[in-house]
């Protein structure tokens, strides 16, 4: 029996070098300038925006992903996030790395003056210089990935994150990791997807919803619970929202229509009858 490829390990690997080179061409004290500018836009809250939407979906601009390829690869982040947002999204989801998913910060700061929505970067976060960069680009959240990190490290990006008025999204991946809930983030994700292997299985969100419940029920900060990964169809996403899940974050399912919003748009007419017929 083969040992499947660690994708995680690699794409780590490959930040830490990648963030190396971005502070050399882009020192972070000229970086924190350009924060400073920015410091005047009030950052949009998408856990205010999931707790007010009927159906929770964080609408995810992707091209591409290292176990499936392109997905979309000449998606235009200016056509599809104001598309998006006018379908019904409650919060967008941008991701930035570029060399294993066909991203870029640019892609962020392009769309920041078209949508109102809260924009979450996505991204392998493993240091203060990206959330700098994440605010200076217009971001109003940054994913953590408790894989990448440990307890330290996710707590003090967290409270940098929070010092530079960006909201924090938790993943998680195992029960092991329940540990990283007192980091105080504002959102925890459960991914449904493998970081080793990549592979999505949506039943894993289900399974682990009660005792996300009941171990996040008495924190202060009442975060709240983000499905990612894997939900391909309303039936899916319904149950999900059913089980506690407020926050939905899909991409691929969008993104593999050659009009990402008009999926976004249907696929929020069939949740919401399916959400009237369990309530009914």
């Amino acid at each position: 029996m083969t040992m499947e490829k660690d994708i995680l390990k690699e794409i780590i690997a490959h930040k830490r070098e990648e963030v190396e080179t971005q502070k050399r061409c882009l020192p972070a004290d000229r970086l924190i300038a350009a924060v400073d500018e920015t410091e005047q836009r009030i950052t949009n809250s998408i856990k205010h925006a999931l707790t007010a939407s009927s159906t929770g979906i964080i609408a995810e601009f992707k091209r591409r992903s290292p176990s499936k390829g392109w997905i979309n690869r000449h998606a235009c982040p200016e056509q599809v996030i104001p598309a998006y947002e006018k379908a019904g999204a409650a919060a967008i989801s941008i991701l930035t790395d570029e060399a294993f998913f066909a991203g870029t910060l640019n892609d962020l700061t392009a769309v920041r003056p078209l949508t109102s929505l809260p924009i979450l970067r996505k991204d392998f976060i493993i240091d203060t210089y990206q959330l700098l960069q994440a605010r200076a680009a217009g971001a109003d959240a940054i994913l953590l990935i408790a894989a990448c990190l440990d307890r330290n490290q996710c707590n003090e990006l967290t409270q940098q994150a929070h010092e530079l008025k960006l909201e924090v999204l938790l993943e998680l991946h195992n029960p092991d990791e329940l540990a990283y809930l007192d980091c105080g983030a504002d959102l925890i994700g459960i991914n449904n997807r493998s970081l080793g292997t990549f592979y999505t299985d949506a039943s894993y969100a289900l399974n682990l919803a009660q005792t996300l419940i009941e171990a996040t029920k008495a924190m202060p900060q009442h975060p709240l619970l983000v499905a990612e990964s894997g939900i391909h169809d309303p039936e899916t996403a319904c149950r999900l929202r059913l089980h506690g899940y407020r926050g939905l974050l899909i991409g691929e399912r969008f993104m593999r229509s050659e009009r990402p919003g008009e999926e976004l748009r249907t696929f929020i007419q069939h949740l919401s009858h399916l959400h009237n017929a369990s309530a009914s």
